[in-house]
């Protein structure tokens, strides 16, 4: 059982590893569905959560994968009420991400009165061409008819995922999506570049010649993306998220968030814990690191003789919890601020990263202001590279 706590977690997240086909730029652990799989799966992931509720009180919720859409209606019937019995529900953020081909009426409907309030849509591309490139299941016709099932549903905040340099994709092309994706009125979109990950198809083609990857190109596209973004009055709060409405206070204090932006996503970025049920799901709770394994059926059989199917187990020094607190917090549009950094980790930029600030300064992809270090705009276009500086 999970070890009771005077605080409990308050992020949960929640992986679903089937897909209707495996795209082909996809390093994330998924499979093909199949139907006795997933009752397995579902009956798997009840003990799970029977084992975690004791040290979770969730203020956020993310369901991702995958395609947790793919659940039938039985399946999710089963998963909510499970959730309501243990205490589980009512979290002020939940999300589901769903492939518009598998949005219903029923299952839409269902979702938002069992207390989902965030659908993620992953649209990626409204080009017909682009969309079979990357093999998905959807067309840009389901994308439009999903939004507005969802919207009928009762949902007011949706998340639309796009990618940008796709192989054939142009800046003329990038535009047109964006601007028909922003004429959707979402309240949030976010943006991912394409990764060329080894063992995806994508991969394949470009170590065989059969395709190009033109790193200006993406520049030029990430640029399109910010500029054409916070035009249309969404604000960019993180490298490739951008969320609408008035920005609000969100704890901590110092850190101002639109009112739409994904806390759980957050958490993640401010070094949070939080519980990860489900195949290959990391777990994050008190400077120990757990995951599970990516094996849907080892998971499955684990957790029927009532275990977590824990593959790995990291405790991590406080130095070493820190720097990695503070490289994924540089993702975010307001940097770290000094006193809350100190307040989180124990630590003070200022001292322990003194030379990695100045070295990115120099670079011109940071900016250090009295109360905090911030990555500039083109320091948030090589995030990862000026994380990886702070990372001991």
């Amino acid at each position: 059982m999970a070890e009771r706590s005077a605080e409990p977690i308050e992020s949960l997240y929640v992986h679903v590893p089937f897909c209707a086909r495996k795209c082909s730029y996809c390093a994330f652990y998924s499979e093909a569905s199949s139907a006795q799989l997933i009752e397995r799966y579902v009956g798997a992931l009840l003990r799970e959560l029977e084992l975690v509720a004791a040290d979770l009180r969730p203020r956020t919720i993310y369901f991702g994968g995958g395609t947790p859409s793919l659940l039938n209606l039985r399946q999710w019937e089963r998963i909510l009420s499970a959730m309501e019995q243990l205490g589980l529900g009512g979290a002020g953020e939940w999300t589901v991400e769903c492939n518009p081909a598998t949005v219903s009426h029923d299952k839409a409907r269902l979702l938002r009165s069992g207390g989902v309030n965030r659908i993620s849509m992953g649209v990626q591309s409204l080009n017909k061409a682009l969309l079979d490139r990357l093999g998905r299941v959807h067309t840009r016709q389901m994308a439009f008819k999903s939004f507005d099932i969802l919207r009928k549903a009762g949902f007011d905040n949706l998340n639309l995922d796009l990618m940008f340099a796709i192989p054939g994709q142009t800046v003329e092309v990038w535009r047109e999506t964006l601007n028909e994706a922003i004429a959707m009125g979402s309240e949030h979109l976010s943006s991912y570049e394409v990764i060329y990950e080894e063992d995806t198809p994508l991969h394949e083609q470009l170590r065989a010649g059969k395709l190009d990857a033109n790193e200006d190109l993406a520049y030029a596209m990430y640029d399109e993306l910010v500029e054409y973004v916070t035009g249309a009055g969404f604000q960019q709060y993180e490298v490739a998220n951008f969320a609408q409405d008035s920005t609000i206070s969100y704890q901590p204090s110092s850190i101002n968030l639109p009112t739409h932006a994904c806390r759980h996503n957050v958490n993640y970025w401010r070094g949070g814990s939080f519980y990860g049920l489900g195949p290959s799901a990391t777990t994050y709770v008190r400077g120990v690191r757990t995951r599970s394994w990516s094996d849907t059926q080892r998971y499955c059989e684990q957790l029927e003789h009532g275990q977590r199917a824990v593959e790995s187990h990291e405790e991590l020094a406080p130095l070493a919890r820190a720097a990695e607190t503070a490289a994924f917090g540089l993702r975010m549009v307001e940097g770290w601020p000094f006193e809350q950094f100190l307040q989180t980790t124990g630590y003070d930029l200022r001292r322990e990263w003194a030379d990695d600030m100045n070295q990115l300064v120099q670079q011109g992809w940071g900016r250090i202001l009295p109360d905090r270090f911030q990555l500039t705009r083109q320091g948030l276009r090589f995030a990862d590279a000026a994380a990886r500086l702070f990372l001991r």
